[in-house]
């Protein structure tokens, strides 16, 4: 069984395969999925996942302590 078509094989999508998983993990990151959650998803461990996509997971500081003041106020 093949994983594409001949038209997206000729196509700039196959020029890097692991650009796909990458902006998969990258989306589940970006979208607030907790860490675990994607290390599980894409078979990483959450050291590895932390140590290449970091730059999904800088600037999430606003963010975190929303959630907290959420939590917080929710209490």
């Amino acid at each position: 069984m093949k994983a594409l078509t001949p038209q997206q094989v000729a196509s700039s999508l196959a020029a890097r395969p692991y650009d796909l998983p990458h902006a998969c993990v990258s989306t589940w990151l970006d979208a607030g999925v907790p860490s675990p959650r994607v290390a599980a998803w894409a078979d990483h461990s959450v050291a590895v996942l932390h140590r290449v996509y970091a730059a999904c997971l800088d600037g999430r500081e606003d963010e975190a302590r929303h959630r907290v003041d959420g939590f917080r106020q929710g209490r």
